[in-house]
């Protein structure tokens, strides 16, 4: 399953990069992004709902990226950080199923993979934030 979803998230990121910077329809990034191999389709069912979930929430994904990447604003980050964000931010908001650790870990390795190692550590340090926060707040709401 890790294997699975890892390939979804990859195919994910090259459609969200290609909706934010080539302004594609999400459809049709999804088509070109899965077009580069042949995936299970269990594979291209989560990229979809990642992908359409990251579109739906924009904006508040987005503000919620600016507000963890002190001194940082979306349009200094680099392409593929910014979108590796997203997707990560996503499933850590909107997505019960993917353990926060997970989602953080498999957003550190896509930006190491197709962006750079300094990559890596900006986004496990925004994610990281967002992580304490969304934690923190579900402690909160649980404690008596």
């Amino acid at each position: 399953m890790v294997g699975r979803r890892r390939a979804s998230r990859e195919v994910a990121l090259r459609a969200l990069y290609q909706i934010d910077v080539g302004k594609m329809a999400p459809e049709e990034a999804l088509d070109s992004s899965a077009a580069e191999s042949h995936y299970r389709e269990e594979t291209l069912r989560f990229a979809r709902e990642l992908v359409l979930g990251c579109v739906q929430h924009r904006g508040p994904i987005d503000e919620t990226i600016e507000r963890h990447a002190r001194g940082w604003t979306l349009s200094r980050m680099a392409h593929i950080d910014r979108n590796v964000l997203r997707l990560a931010v996503f499933e850590i908001l909107y997505r019960p199923d993917v353990p926060h650790s997970v989602a953080v870990d498999e957003a550190v390795e896509l930006a190491k993979k197709y962006s750079t190692a300094e990559s890596g550590r900006f986004v496990n340090g925004v994610l990281g934030s967002l992580v304490r926060t969304v934690e923190g707040e579900q402690t909160e709401a649980t404690e008596p």
